[in-house]
């Protein structure tokens, strides 16, 4: 039995992807920034998609801001911004 020919003949000419897993990063992430990704990623996975909605579940898991405060509209966008 023959083994199905590659996808792409020449795959070793094909760009590499732009971006890379934390390529932006110059160190590791914290133990803050941890908890919140993995929040993130768990709202998305559940289907969340709309800002309100996502910021509801941050603040009803009990996860604030680096300052301590509840999540709102206005200060998650540059929070996740700055890290």
């Amino acid at each position: 039995m023959n083994p199905l020919p590659p996808l792409f003949p020449e795959e070793a000419r094909l760009p590499r992807p732009y971006l890379e897993p934390r390529q932006a990063q110059r160190r590791a992430p914290t133990e803050y920034e941890n908890r919140l990704g993995d929040a993130l990623e768990a709202a998305f996975s559940d289907g969340v998609t709309e800002l309100d909605t996502l910021v509801a579940r941050l603040n009803a898991e009990g996860l604030r801001t680096p300052a301590g405060e509840p999540w709102s509209a206005q200060n998650l966008e540059p929070t996740l911004r700055s890290l």
